[in-house]
């Protein structure tokens, strides 16, 4: 997966999801060239989901079935 930053350029490829424990453990490369390990715990993921509306949590939910 690529994410993106404002202007389309690659910002992040994450190579992996996996779990550690309770939390989700983000790895990947920022930029093509620097290695980065992220952990996301259950309070930050609790935190992410009050970022939510209805109408973002839907589009998430049709995310994966759009072309693009």
């Amino acid at each position: 997966m690529t994410i993106l930053d404002g202007n389309d350029r690659e910002l992040m490829v994450v190579r992996k999801l996996e779990r550690d424990g309770d939390a989700l453990v983000i790895r990947g490369k920022i930029f093509g060239a620097m290695p980065m390990v992220a952990k996301v715990t259950p309070d930050q993921a609790r935190a992410a989901l009050k970022l939510l509306d209805l109408g973002t949590i839907l589009f998430l939910l049709s995310l994966p079935f759009r072309k693009g």
